[in-house]
């Protein structure tokens, strides 16, 4: 098999190169635009048509069917991948209605409470500022240094501008904060420090493993109701989220109330990744569902969008305690109202096209990698349950803790009381926090040799480090625009050398 790479078909990579030319004219609510704008459309897919080729030998043009796929692609990856960045699902009722979070943004300065966040004080939480969002005089003294880091205002000004990755907020016509909501990005984005460390260009699905959730939610000004449901007291939940720690985040404390493990440790799991997830079964570290499951349970029950969310299984109170009481698998939103739903389609179909990113070149060694490619498949048997390409198990991707090696605790807070075979794809972008679910394992090196213990494998040293080569190569090679049309031309010569 191939070491590390897995080329996309010419077909995806044909619709990828028509994107960069057509994506504009398609906005997300497709619906409404149908309705107002059908004929213009029509004849921007009828001029664009002729751009379209079907990657099958001698064939000039996407068959009409084809072409509605092809154009069907484009749409849903552009609402995907605005829901995914821009949408709060309705959330701000939550953060800024409930919590009030946006106070403590602002500061008493500007009408809030405290201090304010300063830009420098929301860097080193981990939040991240679109590069691409700011204006070229932002950009400007960005680089030269004089726009000043350490004032709100500048903070709000960014807010402004949405500059601010997964942070959505609302100003009324005076210029005064009066709500705000996250976004899907906030966990599940970073940027490329191309301008400034934490400041550059999005990098969708990507695990912010530098953001400090609890710190963040710790700020707000009412955090009562959190205490209500949990049933402790504010500086008992605030205990709790201040433990979480950069990267880190517990999904399942609004469900069973457990901040902290046995040990003492916080209960919170690293931030996973949202790439090269397509093929695969079961989402999340305990494999609660799919991937659309779980964008449904965080949007819902996570992020307190207005939605609709069915999982009966939240309805086990030894379990799930505080789900169970408070009703939390039988959410029913009116669907004149329903702010989620809608938006689930196309926001796994753009989850499911984001790739694995391939690693930077130098970055491993690439004869070891060979080698450690070799043993991933043989002796050391990796392949039997991390099957390439996906590497994770086609079909239903659990296993039980003493067959990983790692205690019961966070399995049991899952549906299935088992972990999930992770993908491996990408790894390189997400060292920081460990590996496994909590952290546990500081290096790759330290996961091989778990495993090279647990299954009595007796690999050398030097296999173990051919191995760690080999999980540092994993990703996705997706070929350029320019590569496919020399893909392209290329079966254009064979095909005319046929005739």
């Amino acid at each position: 098999m191939s070491r590390n790479v897995f080329r996309r078909p010419l077909a995806v990579v044909l619709v990828a190169a028509f994107l960069a030319t057509v994506c504009v004219h398609w906005a997300w609510g497709r619906d409404h635009r149908r309705k107002k704008h059908h004929a213009e459309d029509a004849q921007q897919q009828s001029e664009a048509a002729g751009d379209l080729r079907l990657a099958a030998p001698g064939a000039k043009q996407l068959a009409p069917f084809d072409q509605q796929i092809a154009f069907n692609t484009l749409d849903m990856i552009n609402q995907g991948r605005q829901t995914f960045r821009f949408d709060t699902f309705g959330d701000e009722s939550f953060w800024g209605g409930v919590l009030q979070l946006h106070k403590a943004i602002e500061g008493h300065k500007f009408g809030g409470v405290g201090d304010g966040v300063s830009p420098a004080t929301a860097l080193a939480v981990g939040l991240k500022v679109d590069s691409e969002a700011l204006p070229a005089h932002v950009v400007q003294g960005l680089r030269h240094g004089t726009v000043d880091l350490n004032d709100p205002a500048t903070t709000l000004a960014l807010l402004k501008l949405n500059a601010v990755v997964g942070i959505l907020a609302k100003f009324d016509r005076g210029g005064a904060l009066t709500t705000m909501g996250i976004t899907c990005a906030l966990c599940h984005s970073t940027v490329d420090n191309s301008l400034t460390t934490g400041v550059g260009r999005r990098l969708d699905g990507w695990a912010n493993r530098d953001l400090n959730v609890g710190a963040i939610v710790s700020l707000a000004p009412n955090l009562q109701p959190v205490a209500d449901l949990l049933g402790t007291d504010v500086a008992g939940v605030r205990k709790v989220l201040m433990a979480w720690g950069p990267g880190k985040f517990d999904a399942e404390l609004f469900l069973d109330g457990k901040g902290f493990r046995p040990d003492g440790k916080t209960a919170a799991v690293l931030i996973p990744p949202a790439f090269g997830l397509a093929g695969v079964n079961l989402h999340t570290w305990t494999g609660w569902g799919s991937v659309t499951h779980w964008n449904a349970f965080v949007a819902n029950l996570e992020m307190h969008g207005k939605g609709t969310f069915f999982d009966p299984r939240l309805d086990n109170a030894n379990k799930f305690p505080i789900a169970a009481r408070n009703h939390f698998g039988h959410i029913h939103t009116d669907p004149d109202d329903d702010l989620i739903s809608p938006k689930l389609p196309a926001l796994h179909f753009y989850q499911l096209s984001i790739p694995a990113p391939a690693p930077p070149d130098g970055s491993f060694d690439e004869a070891a990698a060979e080698r450690g490619d070799k043993l991933f498949e043989g002796k050391a048997n990796c392949a039997r349950c991390h099957v390439p390409p996906t590497y994770s198990e086609p079909g239903w991707n659990l296993h039980t803790p003493s067959e990983v090696g790692v205690d019961d605790f966070q399995a049991k807070r899952g549906p299935e009381d088992r972990y999930r075979t992770s993908p491996l794809k990408g790894l390189w972008t997400h060292t920081k926090g460990g590996f496994f679910h909590d952290g546990r394992f500081a290096t790759l090196a330290d996961v091989v040799a778990h495993y090279n213990q647990l299954f009595n494998l007796n690999l050398t040293a030097g296999e173990q480090r051919d191995l760690v080569e080999y999980l540092k190569s994993l990703g996705d090679e997706v070929p350029s625009p320019k590569d496919a049309d020399e893909d392209h031309d290329h079966d254009k010569h064979k095909n005319r050398d046929k005739d």
